[in-house]
């Protein structure tokens, strides 16, 4: 019984982190720059990724964790950014916590 009971903590353990690594690529958004605009405590980027999808990056000073992480980006930018994914309608939006890369 108790090897049972290990066994079962194992896979729900290995399931758990599997699907915790998983997850990490889901919320990175890459692609270029197409057009900015700048709002009260930040700006919204819209950016058109290799597999022709437009997302709406949310990204502010107080989203990425502080001024030092804070880049202003430019239209034409490839840009590499993790965050929160979420979906209107017609529309695909992610909430920047981390800007990976700018190039």
């Amino acid at each position: 019984m108790k090897n049972l009971k290990r066994v079962s903590f194992l896979i729900v353990l290995m399931t758990f982190v599997i699907s915790c690594a998983c997850m990490k690529d889901k919320n990175t958004v890459s692609g270029k720059v197409a057009s900015i605009e700048f709002g009260k405590d930040g700006y919204t980027a819209k950016i058109n990724t290799d597999k022709n999808e437009v997302y709406f990056a949310v990204i502010s000073i107080v989203n990425v964790g502080g001024p030092q992480n804070y880049k202003k980006l430019k239209e034409g930018d490839e840009v590499s950014l993790k965050g929160d994914i979420w979906k209107t309608d017609t529309e695909k939006h992610i909430t920047v916590r981390e800007i990976v890369s700018v190039k």
